[in-house]
């Protein structure tokens, strides 16, 4: 998801996820290279984004430190998920899928 004048957040962000794709095969079969993508109500937000960020979270969500820590111990456990590489978790209780209609003002042209 982006939001007005954040492109600079945008390109290092889609530049960690190719970095973690390239680093999956250039690793491989040694190391396994993952990103993951958080998001929640009990985690630290961009403070001019935040309850719009928040009130965009499905009313079931609600992450918190543990529901990251969770994701990240099944990844470090190599028996569980050591066919895992080159993989982006988006960790967000379905904020991104959800589609967000803002209201637009009406235009005064016609």
């Amino acid at each position: 998801m982006s939001e007005p004048n954040t492109e600079s957040y945008s390109a290092s962000k889609g530049g960690l996820l190719a970095l973690t794709h390239a680093l999956a095969i250039s690793l491989a079969p040694t190391c396994a290279s993952i990103a993951s993508a958080p998001a929640g109500s009990k985690l630290r937000i961009i403070p001019r984004y935040g309850a719009r960020i928040t009130s965009s979270i499905p009313p079931a969500a609600s992450a918190g430190p543990e529901d990251i820590a969770e994701l990240v111990s099944w990844l470090l456990d190599g028996k569980r998920s050591g066919f895992v590489t080159g993989a982006n978790f988006v960790i967000d209780g379905g904020m991104t899928r959800k589609m967000i209609y803002e209201e637009q003002p009406e235009n005064p042209v016609r």
